[in-house]
């Protein structure tokens, strides 16, 4: 079962699991667009069943850039909860909980690879200044990343 999902849904609702990596290098953070959504968002997936939460960063941010980076540690622990909006999400309830990890960031870190969502579409990575006006999630980072706490934060947001 190692390899499956840490989502639960049924018929109306979904609870997904999920890891992320905040890579932040020349003050902007990287993050992922996708061809059919008007909104960028964190790097990272969810987190497969038989793995730790540094055990699934570690893996998504290979996954997603082709580069091994190390946690320098936990920022925040995200309960979100929305409305789905895409095929595998859609019109559900979804609580999602993300646990966002601060990577080490190695000095010559460039991107290297593309990727593909869960539902199949083409995905690119993107450098953000979370100053932007542009739309993505989530949102917190416009606030937060401005001054890091050494502490672990927890946030809640209900956009259902």
């Amino acid at each position: 079962m190692k390899n499956t999902d840490l989502t639960v849904k049924d018929t109306e609702n979904m609870l997904n699991i999920r890891v992320a990596g905040i890579i932040i290098k020349d003050n902007r953070v990287l993050m992922v667009k996708n061809l059919r959504s008007d909104y960028i968002y964190s790097l990272g997936g969810r987190l497969k069943f038989g793995e730790s939460a540094q055990q699934g960063v570690v893996r998504e941010v290979y996954e997603e850039t082709g580069v091994h980076m190390k946690i320098d540690r936990l920022g925040f622990i995200h309960e979100n909860f929305f409305i789905g909006s895409t095929p595998s999400k859609m019109n559900r309830q979804v609580y999602e909980i993300t646990f966002y990890f601060y990577m080490k960031v190695p000095k010559d870190f460039h991107i290297e690879t593309d990727t593909a969502t869960a539902d199949g579409d083409g995905e690119t990575l993107v450098w953000l200044d979370w100053h932007s006006n542009e739309r993505y999630y989530p949102q917190f980072f416009r606030n937060e990343l401005d001054n890091p706490s050494t502490e672990i934060k927890h946030i809640v947001t209900d956009d259902r």
